[in-house]
């Protein structure tokens, strides 16, 4: 299998698994819809890490395996790529990319699907899909420019242009920047973390700021308000507001 779902400590690890580098070709995006998808449905997953191994997170789209295809099979399987990655965008559970080596084009795109990126130092991420005539594909287009902004998205996408680890944190393609041996552990101890959280707050926090991003903002203010009221009947609301009152802030510990 190209790609693997590790479990441990509340934590599942979605790990790309296509030496050398992580070729995204369709099979492999077909694992990655299965398993982001039982993610989604399993309970001891309550924070997910996508990660590409020590050297790279994935240089892109298996070239050669697109290259064969002509017009009308590109037609069939463009929504089926777009739908691997919405996938893991839409896992209701925090997501963290742990970013080693080269995250281009259908590798930067998976990064694009998480909540929060950290990024080794050595890391290179870009779209240069324009390179090769094309365009992104996998929601490039789209959900980088919701996370940078439109002008700064077009940019990278219309020189195909690589950036470092420093510049894509100042970009804001990026969150964090660690030495490149520590990137997976921080990553995890990022999931970890939350996985220990209210996980029906954490799903709506996700669920609110997503459809907020993606409709007018009355819109989100009816999904955010609805939410909040609807927490009202967790248990987690109430262990957390009862530890509030009597410990202090910080200190409630959730089922």
């Amino acid at each position: 299998m190209t790609v693997h779902l590790e479990v441990a400590e509340g934590v599942g690890t979605l790990r790309l698994d296509r030496p050398p580098m992580n070729a995204l070709d369709i099979a492999t995006q077909d694992r990655l819809k299965e398993l982001a998808e039982e993610a989604t449905r399993r309970e001891d997953v309550r924070a997910v890490v996508l990660y590409g191994g020590e050297k790279v997170f994935a240089a892109g789209a298996d070239i050669k395996e697109m290259q064969a295809m002509d017009h009308a099979a590109m037609v069939l399987r463009a929504k089926a790529l777009q739908d691997s990655f919405t996938a893991v965008a839409r896992i209701p559970k925090p997501v963290v990319a742990a970013v080693t080596g080269y995250a281009l084009g259908g590798g930067c795109e998976l990064a694009l699907c998480a909540d929060y990126r950290i990024a080794g130092e050595n890391a290179k991420l870009g779209q240069p899909e324009i390179l090769l005539g094309l365009i992104p594909g996998a929601g490039g287009t789209q959900r980088l420019s919701r996370l940078i902004g439109p002008s700064k998205a077009k940019d990278l996408i219309f020189t195909g242009r690589q950036v470092r680890a420093d510049e894509a944190l100042a970009l804001g393609l990026v969150d964090r920047v660690v030495p490149a041996e520590e990137v997976y552990a921080q990553a995890h101890a990022w999931a970890a973390k939350l996985a220990q959280g209210p996980a029906i707050a954490l799903r709506a926090a996700k669920e609110a700021v997503d459809t907020g991003l993606e409709a007018d903002i009355d819109t989100g203010l009816a999904v955010e308000r609805n939410w909040f009221a609807g927490l009202f009947a967790t248990e987690d609301r109430e262990r957390g507001m009862r530890s509030f009152v009597e410990e202090g802030p910080g200190k409630a510990k959730f089922r």
